[in-house]
């Protein structure tokens, strides 16, 4: 994974291996259109700037593989969680 932080908020992508849609296309669930990961809704608090990457988000991330790697077998995304509204989220930064 690579994991970029500007200081406002971290940005985290699979990079090897790469993550894989279904057959039939579907996009991965809990990822941005950049295919970053969903690991937090911004609006809950979960991160702040205060908080470290390596408390929080990287054991998002051991938990997204997780249940991606069940929803590669299965279909069926497991993780909860609720994706932020298309265009609510700036990721350009």
């Amino acid at each position: 994974m690579r994991i970029r932080y500007s200081g406002k908020y971290p940005i985290v992508r699979v990079v090897d291996p790469l993550l894989r849609k279904m057959p039939e296309g579907k996009r991965v669930p809990h990822t941005y259109a950049d295919g970053s990961l969903c690991l937090y809704h911004p609006d809950y608090g979960d991160w702040s700037t205060d908080k470290a990457i390596a408390d929080t988000i990287v054991p998002w991330v051991s938990e997204w593989l997780y249940f991606y790697e069940f929803w590669l077998a299965t279909n069926v995304w497991l993780g909860g969680g609720v994706h932020p509204k298309r265009g609510k989220v700036d990721r350009s930064k």
